[in-house]
This record gives structure tokens, C-alpha cells and sequence, in this order.
């Protein structure tokens, strides 16, 4: 019987990372589960994959730190033996503009978002190609890395910055069996909308701007990382999979 696969996921304790940590176990990984805050959470999250017969741990890193992101790759690596696959999910918002953003906010949300993604991805590859099997680096950026948003300018640069990593690392990594791809979530059902989701009239005019009619459920925007992950996405790289019901190209008609 073949080894099974292992797969880090960054911020995986709760919203969209928990789903793709379910997604991940469900399609027969075992799973490392990072996570900073919530740790009830994460033992919730742990109890259901070890249900499904997988096996999981949970490293408590703050992934802007480079050392808590090489603990990571070695945590995984020292449990299972292998790295297979790593998602760089983590990432925070400020909702703040170019004008109003403090240096304070711009670092916090770099260094989470952007700067967590760089290194994830250079130590995950390094395993990978150590390791000799290669791999895959999926990133969750957001439809942001191409679609302004304003008043969240630090958040939309992060996820700019994340769209070129996932480009130019998927290039240079590409010959040695390690493809880097990225999935780009619209708008989703998630704590971090839920004022939107608690207001009748703002979550209508949401709906409304989306052709598909609705916000993506968590578990949509996992289908996409499970798929990347596997077997089938094998000549996919340096490129991103947006999942936001046709968000981005909706259109008055004007």
C-alpha cells in the first residue's frame, strides 16, 4: 500500500483553512495543522479527521516568523516523514487606505499574509526537493491579487504580491518536481463576512453582484485546494484557480 500523503496547512483551525484541512483528510491525507489563536478549535478540527482514519497533529507557530515556519516543516517531518503538499492560508485584513494605514498595520498584514507565503513556500520546496519527490505549494490568495479593493489597500497588495510568488517560484521550482499554484476565493461564508451575512440588505446586494446568486460556502473554495492537490492538477503551475462565482467579471451591462 502506498505511503500516504502529508499536507501543512497555514491558519487551519477555523474559517476557509478549516474546511481545506477537512477537504485534505477526507481525500486521505494526514494532516499538520498550523494555528496561532483558538485552540479549542483545533482539537475540535483534530477529533473529526481522526474519525476519517487520518492521522493529524497541531503545531501551535505564528507563521511570521520564519524559525515557527522551519518548526513547522520539521514538526511534519519528524511525525510523518514526508511533506507532500503546503497551503499557505493564513492572512489578516486591516479594511484600512493607502492614507490611513499605519506602519504598525502594513507589517502586520505583510508579514501574516505575504511574507509567511514566501518562506512557507522556499522551506516547504526545500523539503520536497530534499525529500525527492517533489510536491505541491498551493496559496490562498483572494480574487484581491487582481480586483482593487479600496479602503483594504495593504491586504489587496499582500495578494498581489502573492499572485507574482506564485508565478515566479512556480517557474524556478517547476524543473525540480514542485508546482506552485494559487486559488483566488471571492466572496465566502466565513466569520470574517459575517456582519455582511447578519444584514438582510447589505448580504442582498452582495448576492446580487454575484452572477452565481450566492457567496461561496467554505467548503467550495477547499474542493479547489483538494483538486490542486492531487493527481489531476499534475501539469498545473504558476497560475491561479479563481473560485468566486463569476465575481470578477460581473458587470452593470453599461
Amino acid at each position: 500500500m502506498a505511503e500516504k500523503k502529508v499536507a501543512v496547512v497555514t491558519g487551519g483551525n477555523t474559517g476557509i483553512g478549516a474546511s481545506i484541512v477537512l477537504g485534505l483528510a477526507k481525500a486521505g491525507f494526514n494532516i499538520v495543522i498550523d494555528y496561532i489563536a483558538n485552540e479549542n478549535a483545533e482539537e475540535a478540527l483534530e477529533k473529526e479527521i481522526v474519525k476519517l482514519g487520518d492521522q493529524v497533529i497541531g503545531v501551535k507557530a505564528d507563521v511570521s516568523q520564519v524559525a515557527d515556519l522551519q518548526k513547522l516543516v520539521d514538526k511534519c517531518v519528524e511525525k510523518f516523514g514526508r511533506l507532500d503538499v503546503w497551503v499557505n492560508n493564513a492572512g489578516v485584513e486591516t479594511r484600512t487606505s493607502t492614507l490611513d494605514t499605519s506602519e504598525a498595520q502594513y507589517d502586520k498584514v505583510l508579514n501574516i499574509n505575504l511574507k509567511s507565503a514566501f518562506f512557507g513556500t522556499q522551506l516547504a520546496a526545500k523539503q520536497m526537493i530534499k525529500q525527492g519527490t517533489g510536491g505541491r505549494v498551493i496559496n490562498i490568495t483572494s480574487v484581491h491579487e487582481d480586483w482593487p479593493m479600496p479602503n483594504n489597500t495593504a491586504y489587496c497588495l499582500s495578494k498581489g504580491g502573492i499572485r507574482m510568488l506564485t508565478r515566479t517560484a512556480g517557474v524556478e521550482l517547476a524543473p525540480k518536481g514542485v508546482l506552485v499554484t494559487a486559488v483566488g476565493p471571492g466572496a465566502v461564508e466565513t466569520p470574517i463576512n459575517k456582519s455582511t451575512m447578519d444584514n438582510p440588505e447589505l448580504l442582498k446586494k452582495l448576492d446580487n453582484a454575484i452572477p452565481v446568486g450566492r457567496m461561496a460556502k467554505p467548503e467550495e473554495i477547499a474542493n479547489a485546494v483538494v483538486f490542486l492537490a492531487g493527481d489531476g492538477a499534475s501539469y498545473i503551475t504558476a497560475t491561479s484557480l479563481f473560485v468566486d462565482g463569476g465575481l470578477m467579471h460581473q458587470s452593470p451591462g453599461l
